[in-house]
């Protein structure tokens, strides 16, 4: 395995950085750019930028890089990795040897030697996605680079989609727009948005034709259409309340305690792991809480409450992810993407009734 900066979901190797799990030290090293120094996955140092960030499978390939021994975790010392973190290493080795066949689950199994269930519980534990789900991600992030050099057939059969349907099923759930849509930046977009007065200052409430893609609050009008904008840089964005009335009411129904909302029709572009947070953050009865922690075990790989911490920062349908029912596991509010003064009524609300 060569050192490579790869910024896809299914990139384990940063996803073990990010949780800091100690069960993949010794498979591989990270160098961080910025700093010169690299580092075994679980260092408790402060994470870097992923774009600053390359990987080693031993210390001299990283001394050979130019980066030096981080004093903190010693990562030249000896360490013996965990069997299921050796396994995910392995698991990745052949799936990346040829992308254009990627194999089957049991096809996987076989070449690894375990039992297809070892394998699916392996990856629920140390990644909190199946085989499978990984596998549709390379194959879509293999699209998504594709796509940009030649036209959408071609890129289909060579990021080893079998058909059209598989494609646009897999960009439909990721995606949130049609691969030739996602071409050209989604210039073909059409998103309606209003903004109305709520008890938490302004709410704006954005849709495409699929369903609701942002909810967000604000201090002011200027302030939302702003960041509308920003995110869908090539859709075209039409002011509509009268289309977006029912969704609406139902959102602003939410912060009374009435359950409609789980209800309405949502299209939001997320990795397979940010989704099954937000389903988590959903289950969440109202008036009650959970911690990072307690999601990240819900989903099977406990160690992972950074990642689930982050899918509820970039969260983008306030209210309908209930992302301000999560805290930390010491009581504290933590943060909240749309202020911690908005996190703290709505939680004292909800307790409330």
């Amino acid at each position: 395995m060569m050192n490579e900066q790869i910024s896809s979901e299914f990139d384990w190797r940063w996803r073990a950085v990010e949780t800091k799990n100690a069960e993949f030290d010794g498979v591989f090293y990270f160098g961080v750019a910025t700093t010169g120094i690299f580092c075994r996955p679980s260092c408790s140092s402060r994470t870097a930028k992923r774009q600053n960030v390359s990987f080693y499978v031993s210390p001299v390939q990283a001394e050979n890089a130019g980066f030096r021994a981080c004093l903190r975790c010693k990562p030249t010392e000896q360490y013996s990795p965990a069997p299921a973190a050796e396994l995910i290493s392995r698991a990745f080795e052949f799936l990346k040897a040829d992308e254009m066949e990627v194999p089957t689950v049991d096809q996987l199994s076989r070449q690894l030697g375990v039992s297809s269930g070892h394998l699916q519980k392996t990856f629920k534990a140390m990644l909190g996605l199946s085989p499978k789900e990984v596998v549709d991600m390379m194959r879509l992030e293999n699209f998504k680079r594709n796509v940009r050099e030649t036209d959408v057939t071609t890129s289909l059969y060579e990021s080893g989609f079998g058909s059209s349907r598989s494609l646009y099923e897999k960009a439909g759930e990721t995606l949130g727009m049609t691969p030739a849509t996602y071409k050209k930046g989604g210039k073909n977009m059409k998103i309606n948005y209003t903004i109305v007065d709520s008890r938490l200052g302004k709410l704006m409430v954005a849709a495409t034709e699929k369903g609701i893609c942002s909810v967000s609050f604000g201090d002011t009008e200027a302030e939302l259409t702003s960041e509308l904008k920003k995110e869908f840089f090539a859709a075209a964005i039409e002011n509509d309340g009268a289309k977006l009335r029912d969704a609406v009411r139902a959102i602003l129904k939410s912060l009374d305690g009435e359950k409609a909302i789980l209800t309405l029709p949502l299209d939001l572009r997320a990795s397979a792991f940010q989704m099954r947070v937000w389903s988590e953050l959903r289950k969440i009865p109202y008036g009650e809480t959970r911690s990072y922690g307690q999601i990240a075990e819900s989903l099977g790989n406990p160690k992972a409450f950074r990642a689930v911490a982050r899918a509820c920062a970039t969260n983008p349908v306030a209210l309908i992810n209930p992302c301000h029912r999560v805290i930390a596991s010491d009581g504290k509010l933590s943060g909240y993407k749309w202020g911690i003064e908005r996190k703290e009524q709505l939680l004292a609300e909800e307790k409330a009734r």
